[in-house]
């Protein structure tokens, strides 16, 4: 049995762009009118999932409240931990560590910024998380409230992209994606 899963980017923050990671940014306003703009007309979904971070968690309580459907938290889809990275831009960090910021950007895989969550590992826990999430609600309709990383490794997953061109998905803040996943874990994108 198919699992529908709807996958929600968390809209503008409000420490801004960058690379925010783990940060535990609040949204602005426009961060939630992107939010809502995205989700009307949208759904019925049974249930709502989503990062612990509020910039996810927030509004995923909001919306299960509207539509009185049940929220959990699942922390295995927080973003990727950037490590000495988190917070800042990659302006910034062209300044500070060109060299790793480029062998990064070609092959998120190979490189791992200092301190940070190897990709490798952050797929794996993202995969995991998704897999749970089917064997528990295979046959219903979910919104999955995440974060760009998250959401660029699920569509590169559902594309069937190389694993160099994870960071060329592109997922803006609000961006609402269709998923499908199979129960033998094959993601396929739309509805």
């Amino acid at each position: 049995m198919t699992l529908h899963l709807d996958l929600l980017r968390h809209g503008e923050t409000e420490l801004g762009g960058g690379l925010r990671g783990s940060l535990d940014d609040a949204l602005t306003a426009k961060g939630w009118e992107q939010m809502r703009a995205a989700v009307l007309a949208q759904g019925p979904w049974e249930r709502l999932i989503s990062s612990p971070l509020q910039r996810c968690a927030r509004f995923a309580e909001e919306l299960g409240a509207r539509l009185n459907v049940p929220v959990s938290l699942e922390k295995d889809l927080q973003e990727l931990h950037f490590g000495a990275w988190e917070g800042q831009s990659a302006a910034a960090l062209m300044e500070t560590d060109a060299e790793g910021l480029g062998r990064f950007w070609a092959d998120p895989y190979s490189f791992t910024p200092p301190q940070g969550e190897p990709v490798s590992a952050f797929s794996l826990r993202v995969l995991g998380a998704v897999l749970r999430l089917h064997k528990a609600y295979a046959g219903e309709r979910v919104l999955l409230i995440s974060h760009g990383g998250v959401m660029r490794l699920l569509l590169a997953q559902a594309r069937g992209l190389p694993r160099e061109q994870l960071l060329n998905v592109e997922v803006a803040h609000g961006g609402l994606f269709n998923l499908q996943v199979g129960a033998d874990g094959v993601l396929k994108e739309g509805v």
